[in-house]
C-alpha cells in the first residue's frame, strides 16, 4: 500500500520544511513535493534494489561459497581423493574467493542503488521533516538497507539534524538586521529650484527586518478517520500470544511420560494425575486457536484501516506518525518482494 512517510500535505504545514524541501529536490533533479512523483519513484528505486539481490552473480556467488565450504568434507567421502589429502583440499581457495568476489560485487551494486541521488535527497527530505516535529508515518526498512524487521541503522540510514525550537517552526527566513537599516538623505544640489523637498528615503539595503512570523498552516481538507476499537485493540494484543501450541504439546507430552511412569511404578494416582494433563493440553490449543482466530480478524481490521490513511494521503490529508504495531504490520506487508 502506497503510504508516504511524508506527504506534500505534511510538507506544507511547516514554511521551512517546504522551501528546504524544494531546494533539496532541486538539486537532485526530483520533486519531492508531488506524491505521485514519490510514490512512482520510491516503487521504482524498490524494484531496482531488489533486482541486485537476484540474478546468476547471486546464484554463481552462492552456490561456490557452499561447495568451496563442504568441499573438504566432500573430499573425505570420495576414494579418489581421500588418497591425496591434503592435495584435495586445494579447489577449496579458489572457490571461495570466486565466491568472495561474486558477493562483494553484489553488495557493491546494492549499496549503489541504495545511494541513488533520488534516495539520498528523499531521506534528506525525510530528516528535515523531523528535525522540524513533523510527523513522518513510517520509514520502510529497504529505505535504510536494513533487512525486514531488522534493527539498527542500516546502510544508509535517515540523516540526523538538530532539531528546530518550537518557536523558530514554521518562521519565515530572517530579513536585513535592523543595525544595517540607515536613512539616506537627499543631495541638495540634485534638487531643482522650486520643487518640494522629498521626504527621506531609505536605501535598498537598509530595509527594515520584517516580523518574524509564523507561517499560516493550511487547512486539512480531508479528515483522518479515527482508529476503530478494534485497530486499538489490535494495538495492544499485537505481540500477546504464541505460547499456545508450545504450552499445549509440553502438557500433552508430560501426560504421556506420567501415565508411562505411572504404570511402570504400579502408582494410580500419578496415573490418573498426569491423565488430567491431557484435557488440559486441549483446552490450552483451543484457547490459542480462538485467540489466533480473534488476531487474525484483528488483523484484516487494522490493514483496511492503515489502507484507508494511505487513502486519506493520496486525498491531501496530514497522516500523523502510526503506532509501532501498526508499523511493523505495515513493514510486514510491504515486506513481500514487489512484482515486475
Amino acid at each position: 500500500m502506497a503510504l508516504l512517510p511524508v506527504s506534500r500535505a505534511t510538507l506544507e504545514s511547516d514554511a521551512r520544511v517546504l522551501a528546504t524541501v524544494r531546494a533539496i529536490g532541486e538539486r537532485r533533479g526530483v520533486d519531492y513535493t508531488d506524491d505521485a512523483v514519490v510514490s512512482e519513484l520510491l516503487a521504482e528505486r524498490r524494484r531496482a534494489l531488489e533486482a541486485t539481490q537476484r540474478g546468476p552473480l547471486v546464484w554463481v556467488g552462492g552456490l561456490t561459497l557452499v561447495t568451496g565450504v563442504l568441499w573438504p568434507f566432500m573430499a573425505q567421502m570420495v576414494p579418489a581423493l581421500s588418497e591425496r589429502l591434503p592435495l584435495s583440499y586445494a579447489p577449496a581457495g579458489p572457490l571461495l574467493v570466486i565466491a568472495v568476489a561474486t558477493l562483494s560485487a553484489v553488495h557493491m551494486r546494492w549499496k549503489r542503488e541504495l545511494v541513488h541521488g533520488s534516495l539520498v535527497g528523499y531521506r534528506e527530505a525525510i530528516g528535515v521533516a523531523r528535525a522540524h516535529g513533523l510527523p513522518v508515518t513510517h520509514v520502510p526498512a529497504w529505505l535504510e538497507g536494513k533487512s525486514y524487521g531488522g534493527t539498527g541503522k542500516g546502510a544508509a540510514p535517515v540523516p540526523t539534524y538538530e532539531v528546530v525550537r518550537e518557536e523558530d517552526r514554521g518562521a519565515l527566513p530572517p530579513g536585513p538586521t535592523a543595525a544595517s537599516a540607515t536613512w539616506a538623505a537627499p543631495d541638495p544640489s540634485t534638487v531643482s529650484p522650486g520643487t518640494a523637498p522629498q521626504p527621506p528615503t531609505r536605501s535598498a539595503s537598509s530595509v527594515p527586518p520584517p516580523a518574524r512570523t509564523p507561517a499560516p498552516v493550511p487547512p486539512n481538507p480531508v479528515p483522518i478517520p479515527p482508529k476503530p476499537a478494534a485497530v486499538l485493540s489490535y494495538e495492544q494484543t499485537a505481540d500477546e500470544g504464541g505460547w499456545h501450541d508450545e504450552g499445549g504439546c509440553l502438557l500433552l507430552f508430560g501426560g504421556v511420560l506420567g501415565t508411562a511412569w505411572g504404570v511402570s511404578q504400579d502408582m494410580p494416582v500419578a496415573v490418573v494425575g498426569a491423565l488430567l494433563l491431557v484435557p488440559l493440553a486441549v483446552r490450552v490449543w483451543v484457547l490459542g486457536s480462538r485467540q489466533g482466530k480473534e488476531k487474525a480478524r484483528l488483523r484484516q481490521e487494522a490493514l483496511a484501516y492503515v489502507r484507508t490513511i494511505a487513502a486519506a494521503q493520496a486525498a491531501g490529508a496530514r497522516v500523523p506518525e502510526l503506532s509501532p504495531a501498526l508499523r511493523k504490520l505495515l513493514e510486514e506487508e510491504e515486506g513481500a518482494p514487489t512484482r515486475e
